[in-house]
């Protein structure tokens, strides 16, 4: 294979709704009723049906749909060596929902190990074939920054890093070591998914780090730091986007606010070769931040959501498309859902056919835009 690459002009963010024998699998597990092995059989035989609906469906990129893990994020961080995860109850609170998420906090220095989810991705490869590549998804170096930042958990990582700037250091490597495995299992396409910058866009977070003595500037500097010091001797034939995302829970969202605060930093220096961009409601904003994207990265648009079972109209979409093209050239624009339909194992508010229409609907738009 290896002749195609992300991102498609029809893509799509990476996660889907669990189906429902994985979900009873995984309760059975967990009370202790069938074994790992039986658990991890299922699993793989619904990746296989997920997978053989992508191409069904005629897309050109196939995932897992992160059947593997309860969080789209907090599972990767696990595989590090020095951090810890624990379920306690507590969360994160969304738009009138609380996202029940494992405590992960750091017990030692950060670093590389043999990544449990290169494994996950070799078990995908072998469904790629010459119409489809494999992709994987992971959290971006930055949110795994934020991740031991956060004030739940700043005092237990000032224990291990003195600084930002030696956390920042040894997020850095230790994904370095992570994208030379993944390259050497031979995977050529990641996908870094990141709420970080989605989450210090607009009037409400600047309040919120104005309010902790915090300068928002340097934040955004931290962030792009760790995700480039990441990127460093990044193979030339490797792909690696980043989706941003202002968070996605049970159709439920973390925040809002346009691009512009954010786009002199991610846009024109993040050295990702494209954007997944969350566009599907008026808490995104305008297309104008788009004219900061640099030269070399292409951008999909995320028109189409993934909280809502409501087909958006076609028209409509296609219009927003060459509305986009005033400032990023068609030719480099491509189209997918904002985000994944199960960033957690609970899933967004609709069925697996409405998901599967929201797909088609995709296609049928890129099909029509760009032949």
């Amino acid at each position: 294979m290896g002749k195609i690459s992300t991102p498609q002009r029809f893509d799509f963010v990476g996660s889907f709704l669990r189906p429902q024998p994985l979900k009873d699998a995984k309760v059975a597990y967990k009370n202790g009723m069938i074994s790992k092995e039986q658990y991890d059989l299922v699993v793989e035989d619904e990746i296989r049906k997920v997978v053989a609906k992508q191409k069904e469906l005629g897309f050109h990129v196939i995932t897992d749909g992160e059947f593997r893990r309860s969080f789209w994020h907090l599972d990767f961080m696990w595989g590090f060596e020095g951090v810890e995860h624990k379920e306690t109850g507590n969360g994160v609170q969304f738009n009138g929902e609380l996202a029940v998420l494992d405590d992960t906090y750091l017990v030692g220095k950060i670093k590389a190990k043999a990544h449990p989810f290169v494994e996950y991705y070799k078990f995908l490869k072998q469904f790629e074939d010459e119409n489809t590549v494999a992709k994987y998804t992971i959290p971006a170096p930055a949110q795994t920054f934020q991740q031991m930042i956060v004030p739940a958990n700043y005092d237990k990582t000032r224990k291990f890093y003195a600084t930002n700037k030696e956390l920042i250091h040894d997020i850095g490597v230790a994904y370095q070591d992570v994208i030379k495995q993944f390259y050497e299992a031979g995977c050529r396409n990641l996908q870094f998914d990141d709420c970080t910058w989605g989450a210090i866009v607009g009037d409400a977070a600047k309040q919120r780090y104005q309010a902790l003595g915090i300068d928002i500037e340097e934040v955004k500097a931290q962030l792009l730091e760790v995700n480039n010091l990441a990127l460093e001797g990044k193979p030339s034939d490797m792909v690696i986007t980043s989706h941003i995302c202002r968070g996605n829970y049970h159709s439920t969202y973390f925040t809002s606010g346009p691009y512009d605060t954010v786009a002199d930093y991610v846009f024109a220096k993040e050295n990702v070769d494209a954007l997944f961009l969350e566009y599907d409601d008026e808490r995104s904003g305008g297309f104008a931040p788009l004219h900061k994207v640099s030269d070399d990265k292409k951008v999909v648009l995320g028109l189409i959501t993934t909280k809502s079972p409501k087909l958006e109209d076609k028209k409509a979409v296609i219009e927003r498309i060459h509305e986009a093209a005033q400032y990023v050239p068609l030719e480099r624009l491509c189209l997918s859902p904002q985000c994944g339909f199960a960033s957690c194992e609970i899933g967004n508010k609709l069925t697996e056919e409405e998901q599967w229409a929201k797909l088609k609907l995709v296609k049928e738009i890129a099909d029509e835009v760009w032949g």
